[in-house]
């Protein structure tokens, strides 16, 4: 009986989204906003504050307009490009997590992989080798596993991604620096890694903690460097491994003779030193990192680059490595290595130490390339092969290609899917005049005509991601336990921090919009209005005041004027009243199966211990399902029917956030 129930009531609901989902790509421009020309293209002063919220936030919370209007729109962006306001509350919500601080070599050591776990445990002859993967026993290996690691004090990695991923939502949701957050999403998309790649899994939280939050409103070239010399991103491209050809061996010494003559006895002899051959390169180089960094990171694919320019950056850029912050697996390859040359003689034999970065002068190439035309000439000096590498990045960073590509990413972000050309010229030769300086960039783009042009205006579609929070920030909810959430998001179709290309997710709203995905969002909404997904709290009736909640149309209104404001709502309520006046439809609906978890809980409990025998983003785990194992596969996967509890703010509210004018932005 639940499942026709389930099926109507989606129809019924995806009906009236449908209504007005042809204007997701196509419909009209709202209606009409100093110093941002906002006002010359027709705009009043609140719509002009909605459209920043739109572009340069996770979504509006109550009040947040009438606070940047007081405080004058020119006024509250600066405030943000400077990321500096205090944020307590997101801070005592963080003093949860005690992961988030960790070095790497801190993050090696408390949360090594799963098969380091296991081969550990086997070499303390706590467990057998044969009963790896093969337990017929599988709790009772999972105890002896769990024993062991509270013994050595080793926790599961996937505590680990799930305190990270539930310090993105958080920080998403509530930092008072949502400029800071929407950036640094759209510098981790741009430089991406992926928990799908094991090798890289463990540097993520600090890759995003330490490389890309801090410079997500700085200087291009000086992030560009800090993600090439990131564990992460030298994993995930393996350019941690990219070696060049053996030195050419010493001078072979060969006699010649001087007085050479038949006959002639005690020949007088001289060693004259004949020039070793060319070395010919191992199978060490790399060209993965060198091609995306010019490809995806500075120059575009059309950036004026070909293969050549490939190999040869690949070739300046070997050596760069991971100084090593682990005692076995990953970031342990350099140990003996260093070991043998001595901390205190690095320095003096050539290598570079940046953190958790080293360059190593003897697996580089220190013969002479040739990169867009400008020659690296060959040098034997050790020291000179790592600022070779800073000199490449520095020249992409610098190129008028990578001014025009990252100028055109940043319009299609904040202004649209096809943003004018006219805007990334001026924002591209920004770019330029002031070093790559990111802050400069975006003032400049929202200080153009092009930015406030009514045409673009809500043309952008939110991600899953975007949609999740932008609902849980216009509800005002309570985020107890952000896991559940993302258990969402991911079923929605973004399942952040496991994108495996190095594009990262496209930003195009053909990626995200289908009928599939609409089904999926509507559910989103219901469940989260009537309070079906654990660990998030709202109260409706506490900020909807309508003059009749159980009246369909007094409800749309009340619920439109704080969930869409500034949007001219009049022809989606007289579309969905009818709809909503169903006779019944409250309760249906309010009884369709929806995917929960266990209980709310107070405080949430970082960690999912999963299967012991499948821990860890390094092995062969399905990574379609969600970080955690079992345990976090079945938090989006248990079914329930839920008791009746909804009433008609709570199925209007689900009904908005699920429809195309929520979903824009």
């Amino acid at each position: 009986m639940t499942k026709p129930i389930h099926v109507w009531c989606s129809i019924v609901l995806l009906a009236g989204s449908m209504l007005i989902f042809s204007s997701f790509l196509f419909r009209p421009a709202p209606s009409k906003a100093s110093r941002f020309p906002y006002r010359k293209a027709g705009l009043t002063e609140r719509e002009a504050a909605y459209h920043l919220v739109d572009r340069f936030t996770y979504g509006a919370t109550p009040g947040l307009i009438d606070s940047i209007m007081n405080m004058g729109l020119e006024n509250w962006f600066n405030q943000q490009l400077s990321a500096s306001l205090p944020d307590d509350e997101l801070d005592n919500r963080l003093n949860l997590y005690n992961a988030l601080n960790l070095s790497n070599t801190q993050v090696c050591h408390v949360y090594p992989p799963g098969f380091i776990i296991r081969t550990l445990a086997i070499k303390d002859s706590v467990i057998s080798k044969d009963s790896v993967d093969k337990a017929v026993d599988k709790k009772s290996f999972n105890a002896q596993i769990q024993a062991y690691m509270d013994k050595k004090g080793f926790k599961t990695d996937q505590d680990l991604y799930k305190q990270f991923i539930d310090q993105n939502i958080l920080r998403a949701a509530y930092s008072r620096n949502q400029l800071e957050e929407v950036m640094t999403d759209f510098w981790f998309n741009h430089f991406n890694v992926s928990f799908t790649k094991g090798e890289c899994a463990q540097f993520i939280p600090a890759y995003e903690r330490d490389v890309i939050r801090p410079n997500a409103l700085g200087r291009f070239d000086q992030l560009l460097l800090a993600s090439a010399q990131s564990p992460a991103m030298l994993y995930y491209l393996d350019n941690f491994a990219s070696i060049g050809p053996p030195a050419a061996s010493p001078a072979k010494a060969t006699p010649v003779r001087i007085n050479d003559k038949p006959g002639a006895a005690n020949q007088s002899m001289m060693m004259m030193a004949t020039p070793a051959q060319p070395a010919k390169n191992i199978s060490g180089l790399n060209e993965n990192y060198a091609r995306e960094v010019m490809e995806l990171h500075t120059l575009g694919v059309d950036g004026g680059y070909n293969q050549h320019d490939v190999t040869e950056a690949a070739r300046v850029l070997t050596g760069w490595t991971i100084y090593p912050i682990s005692d076995y697996a990953y970031g342990s390859a350099m140990k003996d290595l260093v070991s043998r040359i001595g901390e205190n003689n690095l320095a003096v034999k050539g290598f570079v130490r940046e953190g958790d970065f080293l360059f190593t002068p003897n697996r580089h190439d220190h013969g002479g390339k040739t990169v867009l035309g400008h020659e690296f000439p060959a040098n034997p000096d050790p020291a000179s092969g790592y600022q070779e590498g800073v000199d490449l990045l520095e020249m992409l960073a610098h190129h008028p290609s990578a001014a025009v590509f990252i100028s055109r990413k940043l319009a299609v972000r904040f202004v649209s899917d096809n943003p004018p050309q006219s805007l990334i010229k001026k924002m591209a030769r920004s770019f330029t005049e002031h070093d790559g300086d990111i802050r400069q960039v975006l003032l400049t783009m929202v200080r153009s005509p092009e930015f406030w042009n009514k045409k673009e205006l809500r043309e952008k579609t939110k991600s899953p991601f975007e949609l999740a929070i932008s609902a849980v920030r216009a509800l005002n909810a309570d985020i107890k336990d952000p896991y559940p959430l993302y258990g969402w998001i991911t079923r929605m179709g973004e399942k952040k921090y496991y994108y495996q290309a190095p594009t990262g997710f496209p930003d195009r709203a053909q990626f995200w919009v289908n009928a599939g995905s609409l089904l999926n969002r509507m559910d989103f909404s219901l469940a989260l209005t009537n309070g079906n997904i654990a660990g998030v709290k709202i109260d409706i009736n506490g900020w909807a005041e309508a003059d009749h909640p159980d009246n369909a149309e007094s409800a749309l209104t009340a619920c439109s004027k704080l969930l869409l404001p500034e949007v001219n709502t009049g022809q989606m309520v007289k579309q969905l009243t009818p709809l909503l006046n169903q006779p019944g439809l409250v309760t249906m609906t309010s009884a369709k199966v929806t995917k929960v978890v266990t209980p709310t809980p107070e405080n949430p409990v970082p960690g999912a211990p999963g299967d012991m025998m499948m821990m860890s983003a390094g092995n062969t785990a399905d990574h379609n399902n969600p970080p955690g194992g079992t345990a976090a596969a079945t938090s989006v996967g248990a079914t329930r029917i839920t008791p009746a509890k909804s009433n008609m703010l709570n199925l209007v509210a689900g009904v908005i956030i699920g429809s195309p004018e929520f979903q824009r932005k």
